[in-house]
């Protein structure tokens, strides 16, 4: 069997929820090593404060918290407040009608107390990849329709290093300098290209070395 590549797990947030002291520091400790942010809670309440600040791409929860059952706080999170979170729940327990219930719920995976780390972070990969996937997809797409909303082939390793570096929020930042001295191309080169793309209203200048890539303002290939 080929071995997950755990790397892509530093990207993403975690909430892991557990009201066992111990087990939640531990397990925390190991997975800060892996993931981005690890928000480590013992109670639905603290992790429904966490979600209202922050952004969550995972969360872990334990089925059997003091006077909380987990599949009724991600059942609350899905159909009351409309958080479709991928979640993995874990239980010392193998109740029928947990697995059923999860099952239901449809989350991704279902872990049995006492949680074996490595098995934790083969599921984390399993359930965070399809979104890893998407976003090279949409990136790959986007390339492909940014290119095609220019005309001079020069211009398509630059398309690609802004389609690259992209933050989370589409947003570039890096200024002529910065990117010459990372591609090979002229100032009259990148000045052009961003004069394109911002006539398209694709590339937007916010402020210095800040620029709002918009998607919804390229074309599209097919048809053209």
């Amino acid at each position: 069997m080929n071995r997950k590549n755990l790397d892509i797990l530093s990207d993403f947030n975690i909430l892991y929820i557990e009201d066992e002291p111990d087990l939640l520091r531990h397990t925390a400790m190991v997975l800060e090593d892996f993931v981005k942010n690890i928000f480590a809670v013992e109670t639905c309440k603290e992790a429904l404060k966490i979600l209202e600040s922050n952004k969550v791409d995972a969360i872990i929860a334990d089925i059997n918290l003091k006077n909380e059952n987990g599949i009724e706080f991600l059942k609350e999170l899905k159909f009351e407040l409309d958080l479709d979170i991928p979640s993995i729940v874990t239980t010392a327990y193998t109740d029928t009608q947990y697995l059923l219930d999860a099952i239901k719920l449809k989350v991704e995976n279902y872990i049995v107390k006492p949680i074996n780390i490595k098995e934790l972070l083969n599921s984390l990969h399993d359930v965070l990849l399809p979104i890893v996937q998407e976003k090279e997809i949409n990136r790959s797409y986007n390339t492909i329709k940014t290119i095609s909303a220019v005309t001079d082939g020069k211009k398509v390793e630059l398309i690609k290093f802004i389609i690259k570096n992209l933050d989370e929020n589409s947003m570039f930042n890096y200024s002529y300098g910065d990117i010459m001295e990372i591609v090979d191309v002229s100032k009259p080169t990148v000045i052009k290209l961003f004069r394109e793309l911002a006539d398209k209203g694709i590339l937007t200048k916010i402020q210095n070395k800040r620029y709002l890539f918009n998607e919804n303002c390229l074309p599209n290939p097919s048809e053209e």
